[in-house]
Formats: structure tokens, C-alpha cells, sequence
């Protein structure tokens, strides 16, 4: 029998890859990966609190918009009560309705991650020059408003087409997040020379967890410390990713706020233990290794 497959990777178990360090000898390092999102009024895709795959309503519009209004700007005072940096993945029509938003993140410092033009579509269903066009589109509005490229891709709901990569490679894109397969960086092939998968969580990620899991804030805040724990305890054998992905309309509300600065107060207990960081930093450190350490 023959199974659909890919040509994008070939199998690598863990237990036999080159081992290798982050930078200062660390051995795990830590992502906080935001997520700023702009959807459609009463139209699209998005979504609900309460109706899981429901229609789109003023309610939760609303809701979504919370994140951008408020949610985030909690987020962006933890976010410097701790010192630490963060990366955004950025839908490119969020720069114009959100410009203080814009101003905060280029005051931070932090990485601004390609992430479609909307999350009120998806491009995993479109023609390849539709698709092209919907990354260029993205691509160019985050240069203008930012003064450089994104080098990193999240496509909105984490999908991607059988062209996606070749597409993002052909734009100038060095890494992607869209494949969670593993707890380490990988090359992957296009069809005109290859990109770095970084790691994403889909596990440790408010959305699933919280919104479609229906998790609750302290369940969340248990994976985070679980995962980290359990990920730093399997880093003294071998370099690991830790991710946590956030939307400020899901983790922005103050309850599950609460939650998440304990968590983040546990990882930040042991900071000289672990190298707290972006997803270009780690693609920017692996694009440094001689070849064949990452495989």
C-alpha cells in the first residue's frame, strides 16, 4: 500500500542527530510567540468563545477586537515587567487599523513574523498565483511599515499549501513555523532550494487549549510549566525548542493573564538555565552551524 506522502523531509529520529548548543551553552531555548490578528466585520473566517465553528457575529468580532484593545497591552507590560523579548506573528492589515500597536513592538525591539494579511482567510485553498500574491501583499506591507522583510512565515491557521513553502522560499523567507513535527529545527526542501522549519507549538497554544479544548486558565498554566519542566529536564541531551503561543483576544483577559504570569514567573525562575529568545534568532543561530549539524 502506498500512502499520500511529501518530499519536503526525510525521517530523523531524534536519538541520532549531531548535538549541538545554543548560544552560551545552553541547551533549551525559549520562545513567547504573539499573535496580532485583524478579521472581518460579520464576514470570513474567525474564532468564537461560544459557539465553536459558529457564524460570524457582532459578539464575536467584538470579542477577537478585545485582544487588540486591551488584551495586548497587558501583555506588552508583562512582557516588559520581565525583560524578556517576543515575536509577533503579524496579519499585514493589522499596521494601518492598529498603528499604536506598531509603534509598541518597534519600541520593543521584538520580531514581526509574516502571518497572512487577515485571519479572515486562509490560503491553503488557493491558486498558486493567488497565493503568491497574498504573500507578497504581506510581505510588502510588513517591509514598509517596518523598514525590513520578515524572515519568518506563519500562515493563518497554521496550513499551508503544496506550493506554500516553495512560494515563501522564492520570496525570501528563511524560516517557517507551519510544520509542528518536532522539538528541534529542520531543513526542509523547495522546489528551488531549501527552508528552515522552526518549531510552533500547537500543544502549549492558548487558541486549542483554551478556546476549542475548552482547557481552563489553570490547566494552561499547568502545561506551560509541565512542557517547560519536561523540556529542560530532555535538554541535557540534546538542544530543544520550548514555545509559547499566544492571542492577546484569548490569554489577554485578565483571569487567564493571572495564569500565565505564574507560569511565566516558574520558567523565569531558572533564566540562566535557558536561552530566552525569538524564532529568528534560533533560525539565525542554526544558519550559522556547519552544514549537516541540522539536519
Amino acid at each position: 500500500m502506498q500512502l499520500p506522502g511529501h518530499d519536503r523531509y526525510d525521517y530523523s529520529a531524534l536519538s541520532k542527530r549531531p548535538v549541538y548548543d545554543w548560544p552560551g551553552g545552553k541547551r533549551l531555548a525559549v520562545c513567547i510567540c504573539n499573535n496580532v490578528e485583524q478579521f472581518a466585520f460579520m464576514s470570513g473566517m474567525g474564532s468564537d468563545s461560544a459557539a465553536i465553528g459558529g457564524p460570524q457575529t457582532t459578539r464575536n468580532f467584538a470579542w477577537r477586537d478585545y485582544g487588540n484593545r486591551v488584551g495586548i497591552w497587558y501583555l506588552f507590560d508583562l512582557l516588559d515587567e520581565w525583560r524578556v523579548p517576543a515575536s509577533h506573528n503579524v496579519n499585514s492589515l493589522v499596521l494601518e487599523a492598529c498603528p499604536d500597536i506598531v509603534e509598541r513592538i518597534k519600541a520593543r525591539g521584538d520580531e514581526v513574523i509574516g502571518h497572512g494579511r487577515t485571519n479572515a482567510e486562509r490560503q491553503d485553498g488557493m491558486p498558486e498565483e493567488e497565493e503568491k500574491r497574498l504573500i507578497g501583499e504581506t510581505t510588502e506591507e510588513i517591509t514598509r511599515v517596518f523598514g525590513a522583510p520578515p524572515a519568518g512565515w506563519l500562515g493563518p491557521y497554521i496550513v499551508q499549501s503544496p506550493v506554500t513553502a516553495d512560494l515563501l522560499h522564492e520570496a525570501g523567507y528563511r524560516y517557517l513555523l507551519d510544520w509542528p513535527a518536532d522539538d528541534q529545527p529542520f531543513w526542509m526542501r523547495t522546489r528551488k532550494g531549501r527552508i528552515l522549519s522552526v518549531p510552533y507549538s500547537i500543544e502549549v497554544n492558548d487558541s486549542p487549549a483554551l478556546v476549542f479544548r475548552q482547557h481552563t486558565a489553570q490547566d494552561y498554566e499547568g502545561m506551560i510549566i509541565d512542557q517547560f519542566d519536561e523540556m529542560l529536564a530532555q535538554s541535557a541531551r540534546r538542544p530543544l525548542v520550548f514555545t509559547v503561543v499566544l492571542h492577546p483576544f484569548v490569554i489577554g483577559h485578565p483571569f487567564r493573564l493571572r495564569a500565565f504570569r505564574r507560569a511565566m514567573d516558574h520558567i523565569l525562575a531558572h533564566r540562566d538555565d535557558v536561552w530566552i529568545t525569538t524564532p529568528g534568532e534560533v533560525a539565525r543561530h542554526c544558519e550559522g552551524l556547519p552544514e549537516g549539524i541540522v539536519i
